[in-house]
């Protein structure tokens, strides 16, 4: 095969491709291909035409040796690593031309060829005419041709087998260079990982040095404040307050105001300790920051979790990371430990608002509270039960301790207790004032008039409910002259209960009338009978003398007349007629146990008698001073009958004495029944007591001085003492013939025992003690040696009945009043004959000629009086020595 085929043939058995160092440096370094040099192929023709399908290997060029990491490789911020790799691949390829023998060869070969060409460009064939003459010169040239062609077909078969050699070095070095190729990209990604190492390296080290500085910080901040506190108190002598106590306050003052300030610290907290320590960790790991958070977060979250860690770094970070997150969570179990304390603290001390409607406010706290609470739940059986929420300035457990230690049954009544002020709208508002039926105002134990201006401003309180009250505010004053000023306060909303006119009244009535205090008790508590209004339209037109003997089981005592303003008349006349809207007052046992029935057949009869109660002289004796005493010697002058002498012993001077009797507005010149006896002395010392006249009274009152009215016991205990002495002293005085003839009934005590002589003495006169305390009561009761009235207890049921029923205040207040009608007991024989068979109904109608009501009756051997008797038209067989109870006009 000719050098022309052998250069021009393209199916040629092999290719011959020399490359040079040239070629391969401009190709790899050509902004033009992107790739690395195609691999130099030494696959023959004939193999090649074999494999239609098959294409040339390609390999990548530098500039592409991870594809994915093509965008970093790019990045300005690798261009150092560029320049390395660069240097490290033009320094192989130099070596590359020494050490391969193939470039020389290719050199060779290129000029063997470049000479052929040449000699045959120069032969040629002459002219015709020079054909013989050089015919000779021609076969000399052919045989030189021949030994030329021989030589160079020779040399030819010798190159071809030098340039399969060089094709086989070819294929060789192509190999040599793939892997030189694979051998850089190697290098290229090792000396990338090694940046991203070094990068990532600083980063570690950056994140670990700004965790250490952030955890430093604080230290620094605190010292720096110290430190400017320090200097601005040596320059500035006149700061007093340094910078720590400022932020100190400042601190305090955002925990106190903002509720929730303590669990936003803590979460801040958290996140920056997991913050802090996912830094850490990312310095002394190789974990992303990523999983450094997490796993600092499950550090924080669970303590056992740093026990996996290994290596000095990790372990000392996730156990500082470990530390901080148990000091975390010991916060978190404390603040959410004392909100659910403070809660229950808020529920056990009353702190809850009230959700209630319907209900009975009572706001404050006194010795009255246990009878109050006592009749309430007695008035709510009937309904079932009812909710009376009380209020005062005291620790809820306390009020609920004494509350359950009150010796009587709470018969379906929810009593809750809240603690609290009623001068604070908050308050009141929290035990829903406003849904409230009715609301109570006890006063104070202790000063009257602090007591009183207490009593002023909680009503004022009540009167700035926005929303307004649905009920009507009872209020317990201590002195009278304050009830003008309370209710021009509280206007048509407020009714007023003075304790201490309220007592003073009926502990006269009491002492005029043996066993009225009885009759009282009866009628003001709910135990038994006591007043109710309700309209009744089928007795409309009725006359009230009808009215009287219509309700089998209640009796009427009074009408409330519509025409008039709702005014309630107590004991109206005959032949008064009942209008339409007219409601009618009654004495029943409940509000759901009486109505009208029947009208029955009554024989009316006549008085037995002449009607006339003789109005006797009387000598009374007051020991111990009230504040309202000149209201009682007022009430005493209009009882008592022309004549009567009113003895004043006590340890005020007797000057004093009328000095403040004139500042309390009594006029001594007006005082027409009666004449003032002044005497002084100690009420519980014997020889002083002994200077009195003591057999010659006909009532003694033995008054809870005001020196020790703040004390419940220990005015009950004084009381108590002079009731004694008194006792003791009418006994010896009395004739031990008077005594010996003493009938009755006096239990089980001999008659010449100590408290048999007191009792004996005791059918001689009768003493009213004013005790607070119901445990003094209990005492008097079984010595049966005082007719005594319980202060505490008979204004308790006062203070329930008008909290029940405001309208029933007008009618204590008249049967308290001087002028009006009052109660009384009556004598049997005023109204019937010895053994006449008699009904009650029968009774009621003669008491009516003489405009009285009769309410009820004491048999002759009972202890008790009987109020709005069943049976009332039943016949029996009365005593002359009964006594009835009625209403009836003030004489």
């Amino acid at each position: 095969m000719s050098l022309d085929s052998a250069e021009a043939s393209p199916s040629s058995s092999r290719d011959w491709f020399f490359p040079s160092p040239s070629f391969i440096h401009s190709t790899s370094n050509s902004p033009q291909s992107p790739n690395y040099p195609r691999k130099f192929s030494t696959i023959p023709r004939h193999s090649r035409s074999s494999h239609t399908d098959w294409k040339p290997p390609k390999t990548s060029t530098f500039r592409s040796v991870s594809s994915s990491g093509s965008a970093a490789y790019g990045d300005p911020k690798y261009g150092r690593v560029r320049r390395r790799i660069e240097l490290r691949r033009r320094e192989k390829m130099a070596k590359q031309e020494k050490e391969d023998p193939v470039l020389e060869q290719k050199r060779d070969v290129s000029k063997a060829v470049s000479g052929v060409k040449t000699a045959i460009g120069e032969m040629g064939i002459g002219d015709f005419g020079q054909r013989v003459k050089i015919r000779w010169q021609m076969a000399s040239y052919i045989a030189i041709l021949i030994t030329a062609f021989g030589s160079l077909v020779h040399k030819n078969f010798s190159l071809h087998n030098q340039v399969i050699d060089l094709q086989d070095q070819i294929s060789t070095m192509n190999i040599r260079l793939q892997a030189c190729n694979t051998s850089d990209t190697f290098d290229t990604i090792s000396i990338l990982q090694e940046g991203d190492h070094l990068s990532s390296k600083g980063l570690k080290i950056l994140a670990l040095t700004v965790s250490i500085a952030l955890l430093s910080m604080p230290l620094f901040v605190f010292k720096y404040i110290d430190y400017i506190s320090k200097f601005r108190s040596s320059y500035n002598c006149s700061e007093k307050v340094s910078l720590n106590k400022q932020l100190e306050y400042r601190v305090d003052v955002l925990l106190s105001v903002h509720p929730y300030a303590k669990a936003l610290a803590l979460l801040v907290a958290t996140l920056m300790l997991i913050c802090l320590g996912g830094l850490a960790l990312f310095g002394v790991t190789d974990d992303s920051l990523a999983d450094c958070l997490w796993l600092s977060w499950t550090y924080v979250a669970d303590s056992g979790n740093h026990a996996n860690s290994e290596g000095m770094g990790p372990r000392l970070v996730s156990v500082s990371i470990s530390f901080g997150g148990m000091l975390i969570f010991a916060m978190m179990l404390g603040l959410v430990s004392d909100a659910i304390s403070e809660k229950l603290d808020s529920l056990r001390k009353g702190r809850s608002e009230v959700v209630e409607q319907n209900h009975t406010l009572i706001l404050g706290w006194s010795d009255k509270l246990g009878s109050l609470l006592n009749q309430l739940v007695i008035a709510n059986e009937s309904l079932g039960g009812g909710i009376v929420v009380v209020m005062a300035e005291r620790d809820k457990e306390e009020m609920e301790l004494d509350i359950a230690k009150m010796e009587f049954d709470f018969r379906g009544t929810s009593v809750i207790c809240r603690s609290g002020s009623p001068l604070i709208l908050a308050d009141l508002k929290k035990v829903s004032v406003s849904k409230a039926r009715a609301i109570v105002v006890l006063a104070d134990d202790g000063n009257a008039d602090q007591s009183d201006a207490r009593a002023l401003r909680t009503v004022l309180s009540l009167t700035g409910v926005k929303e307004g009250l649905r009920g009507h505010i009872v209020v317990e004053l201590s002195d009278l002259d304050n009830e003008v000023l309370v209710k021009l306060v509280g206007g048509e909303l407020v009714e007023t209960v003075v304790a201490h006119d309220v007592i003073g009244r009926l502990m006269i009535q009491c002492a005029r009338q043996p066993g009225l205090a009885q009759i009282w008790e009866d009628i003001l508590g709910f135990e038994n009978c006591e007043f109710y209004i309700k309209r009744w339209p089928q007795l409309d037109g009725m006359q009230f003398e009808d009215v009287l003997i219509s309700f089998p089981d209640a009796i009427p005592c009074g009408v409330k007349v519509a025409s008039r303003g709702g005014k309630i008349i107590l004991n109206p006349e005959d032949s008064y007629v009942l209008q339409e809207g007219d409601e009618v007052l009654v004495i029943a046992e409940d509000d759901d146990t009486y109505a009208p029935g029947a009208l029955p057949m009554v024989w009316r009869g006549s008085l037995a008698g002449d009607f006339i109660v003789p109005k006797l002289t009387e000598k009374i004796l007051l020991c111990g001073w009230r504040r309202d005493m000149e209201d009682m010697i007022m009430v005493l002058d209009a009882f008592l009958a022309p004549g009567s002498e009113l003895w004043m012993f006590n340890e005020v001077v007797e000057s004093e004495r009328e000095r403040k009797l004139i500042d309390g507005g009594l006029d001594l010149s007006r005082l027409v029944n009666i004449t003032l006896v002044h005497r002084e002395g100690n009420a519980v010392i014997r020889r002083h007591l002994e200077s009195l006249p003591l057999e010659s009274f006909d009532s003694i009152l033995i008054l809870a001085d005001e020196s020790v009215e703040d004390s419940a016991i220990q005015a009950d205990s004084r009381s108590l003492a002079t009731l004694l002495l008194i006792r003791d002293i009418q006994a010896k005085r009395l004739p031990y013939r008077e005594a010996m003839v003493t009938r009755g009934q006096r239990g089980s005590f001999s008659r010449g025992s100590w408290i048999g002589e007191m009792q004996q003495a005791s059918d001689r006169s009768v003493i009213i003690s004013e005790i607070l305390d119901p445990r003094t009561k209990n005492l008097l009761s079984m010595s049966k040696i005082s007719d005594y009235v319980l202060s505490n207890e008979l204004v308790s049921m006062a203070l329930a009945m008008v909290a029940e029923d405001r309208q029933i205040n007008d009618v204590l207040e008249e049967l308290f009043a001087e002028e009006g009608n009052e109660l009384h007991i009556r004598l049997a024989e005023l109204y019937l004959h010895e053994g006449e068979e008699m009904s009650f109904y029968e009774i009621i109608l003669r008491a009516r000629q003489k405009r009285e009501i009769v309410i009820g009756y004491r048999l002759e051997n009972a202890e008790r009086a009987v109020i709005n008797p069943p049976n009332k038209n039943e016949r029996r067989r009365w005593s002359v020595k009964d006594v009835f109870v009625v209403i009836t006009e003030k004489e």
